[in-house]
């Protein structure tokens, strides 16, 4: 087995987690120790409930806890998921024939399974989501309570939708739990590392050429939608990107860039700040596996180990590092963008997207600001 190092990105249970939690309507029990509990609790933010098990329990047995939990949540309505953790697993125990027989989702999902990514999509297989052939709209994937932009990208990506008449199925995964039975055939999504595989899929609304792309194939795919008030936005958006880039570029050099995020979000902000901004991508980090056979134009690598994004971020010596609380220290000099948790000494009340137009257009506006506000803060004299 490769050695863990520092890993800076979440393991399958806490992905399982923030796939069930997004549900309404499921309770979800992690099943293992204190500290399985408080850090998807704390990292995704929804209601979650803990067996707590301690020494005595894996030594003699964790089944008299859970049950006791189940009971416990059995007169709130609703249905129960099991999540199981290292330490159970490590043990073991047939959590199956533990349970009660009702409905209870089991996810075996300890973090030595994989990361956040293998979690959520094993949770949500066994969830067993379908397609009702009856259903209308399309269903919006690539939702995930650990994602700080997810509230905004499901209120961006409905926004849009509705401008072309077109409603909106499932959420997966920030729904109803009974919608995942319910789902409509066709899909977009807003984050492609946590793609659901449920319905057709009819492509993303990262960055304003996905749009377009997504946005064509839903009018040929659905009669009823007229997405021209979508296509007059884009194209208004990516004006005002242009103008203000080219205002940019005419007082400052394209900016070098180092970025770390999920896979999804690192292409995105790549692709964006090249076709842009002319920048030059230094170098990509990704938390999970990235896509197989997809050509960049950049170095790409994973990069979940604090000593690798260290090195790798000494190598690159960026302007403009992209990631998270991890990344910020590690080159103090350059201007920094928070895009993936943990985000740390700015206060965060609102829900901006990544996704739509809005979502790109915020971006590319924080970055921009970043960059200027580095600039300004190398011309001042120090005393």
């Amino acid at each position: 087995m490769p050695e863990c190092g520092t890993p800076l990105w979440p393991c399958a249970m806490t992905g399982a987690a923030a796939c069930l939690a997004g549900f309404e309507g499921i309770h979800v029990v992690i099943h293992g120790s204190s500290g399985c509990y408080y850090y998807p609790s704390t990292l995704i933010g929804a209601p979650l409930y803990g067996t707590f098990i301690l020494e005595n329990e894996v030594v003699f047995g964790s089944g008299d806890r859970l049950k006791e939990v189940i009971g416990d949540l059995s007169g709130k309505g609703g249905r129960i998921a099991v999540i199981t953790t290292c330490v159970p697993s490590v043990m073991g125990e047939d959590i199956s024939a533990i349970l009660p027989e009702n409905d209870i989702i089991l996810v075996d999902s300890p973090g030595f399974a994989g990361e956040l990514e293998t979690g959520y999509r094993a949770a949500l297989a066994a969830l067993s989501p379908k397609v009702d052939p009856k259903r209308k709209g399309v269903n919006i994937d690539g939702v995930s309570l650990s994602d700080p932009f997810h509230k905004g990208n499901i209120a961006e990506v409905t926004r849009l939708l509705r401008m072309a008449g077109i409603p909106v199925g499932t959420v997966f995964c920030r729904d109803w739990a009974e919608m995942a039975a319910h789902a409509a055939p066709f899909t977009i999504g807003t984050n492609a590392d946590f793609a659901s595989g449920v319905g057709n899929s009819l492509g993303g609304t990262l960055g304003i050429p996905a749009l377009r792309a997504t946005f064509e194939q839903l009018e040929r795919e659905l009669p009823e939608a007229d997405a021209s008030r979508v296509f007059e936005e884009l194209d208004l958006a990516e004006g005002r990107v242009i103008g203000v880039c080219d205002r940019f570029l005419r007082r400052h050099t394209p900016p070098s860039v180092a970025i770390f995020a999920g896979a999804a979000y690192a292409d995105y902000a790549a692709e964006t700040l090249k076709a842009y901004l002319d920048a030059e991508i230094r170098f990509v980090g990704t938390r999970n596996e990235p896509p197989a056979g997809k050509k960049t134009g950049y170095r790409r690598e994973k990069a979940n180990d604090l000593g690798v994004v260290a090195e790798r971020i000494r190598e690159a010596a960026p302007d403009l590092v992209i990631g998270s609380a991890f990344e910020q220290p590690v080159c103090p000099g350059a201007a920094f963008v928070g895009l993936i948790p943990p985000l740390q000494d700015r206060v965060r009340l609102t829900y901006p997207p990544l996704a739509g137009t809005e979502g790109t257009l915020r971006f590319v506006e924080e970055i921009l600001n970043t960059c200027m506000d580095r600039v300004k803060r190398r011309s001042v004299p120090e005393r």
